[in-house]
């Protein structure tokens, strides 16, 4: 049985709360339960002050057994960071433009760029693969999206690893396997209908939405669009076309992570739940403090509220 645990974004000791919580303890150096396997969501690193901990931590766990781990955005740009662009001398799968620095820095500063820390941490996120798909559970950073997963089904391997010379692809805009990494790993984005924009926090336009993909319902665009508040009202009320959201068929419970939800955990339906809570909420201008949420699975086709636990942050 499996304890599914959200994006922790540096807050090692929140995650050690979180797992002695659940019922891990610390032996030699690895923290392990006698019956259950911790399964990652992915988002290590950035923006938190104990981020070389808690890849520490995840590794070890990983290594001996005692945890699976998906891919999240976060390193996946960090691996990109660190690639030189084959065919580009000098420059970087993912530029290094004051933009991505500001996002990657304090990552930067607590691992020593280029240290051998630094360099064991990219090896190890290369490893991590995209999505499990176990008996009875599937898990995947932001969006199980099955057209994504089958163009993306020519970069991986048999276990859901980016293969090592698939990164320049993935990492080339404007290109199909661009846009399913950014899907899975970032979430859908849907086109808004011909006229319409709204603009994002730093007053950009934009023309796409990241839509809860998850409803089980037909709902518009404006019910479905995650935007800023007050850009609502420039989404239109029309809904959104069938054939445009991936839809999930239920067969399994599926986790995933990404999404800095707030309040009190509970399933987005009765077969998906999100465990990212927002824990480097006191990063940011968010108001209030975020949760690190785990969710105790033990084998259930449909989820229950009264299975998630959290740690404050």
């Amino acid at each position: 049985m499996y304890d599914l645990i959200g994006d922790i974004h540096g807050y090692a000791t929140s995650l050690k709360q979180l797992l002695s919580k659940l019922g891990y303890t610390e032996r030699e150096g690895v923290w392990q339960h006698p019956v259950r396997q911790v399964i990652f969501l992915g988002d290590f690193v950035d923006r938190g002050p104990e981020q070389v901990e808690t890849v520490a931590i995840a590794k070890a766990m990983v290594e001996a057994g005692q945890a699976l781990a998906v891919m999240g955005n976060h390193e996946f740009n960090a691996v990109a960071w660190a690639t030189e662009d084959p065919e580009s001398s000098g420059e970087y799968l993912r530029p290094h433009i004051p933009k991505n620095q500001r996002q990657h820095q304090a990552y930067l500063d607590q691992v020593e760029k280029n240290s051998p820390l630094h360099r064991e941490h990219i090896a190890w996120f290369k490893t991590l693969p995209l999505y499990l798909d176990l008996d009875g559970l599937r898990v995947i950073h932001a969006c199980w999206h099955p057209p994504s997963l089958w163009v993306l089904s020519d970069y991986m391997d048999e276990q859901q690893r980016i293969l090592p010379d698939a990164w320049p692809a993935l990492c080339r805009k404007d290109s199909a396997p661009f846009d399913a990494l950014e899907t899975v790993v970032k979430g859908l984005e849907i086109r808004l209908p011909r006229g319409y924009e709204f603009h994002d926090k730093d007053g950009n336009p934009r023309h796409h939405i990241r839509p809860r993909w998850w409803t089980l319902e037909q709902l518009s665009y404006r019910d479905l669009a995650m935007v800023p508040a007050d850009q609502l009202e420039a989404m239109p009320t029309c809904p959104v076309p069938e054939d445009i959201l991936p839809g999930y068929a239920g067969d399994k419970p599926l986790f995933v992570g990404h999404y800095w939800l707030t309040g009190e955990p509970e399933p987005l339906n009765r077969y998906i739940a999100c465990l990212d809570y927002s824990i480097a909420a006191g990063h940011t201008q968010s108001t209030g403090e975020g949760k690190l949420c785990a969710y105790r699975w033990d084998g259930e086709s449909e989820l229950s509220k009264e299975r998630f636990l959290w740690v404050e942050g």
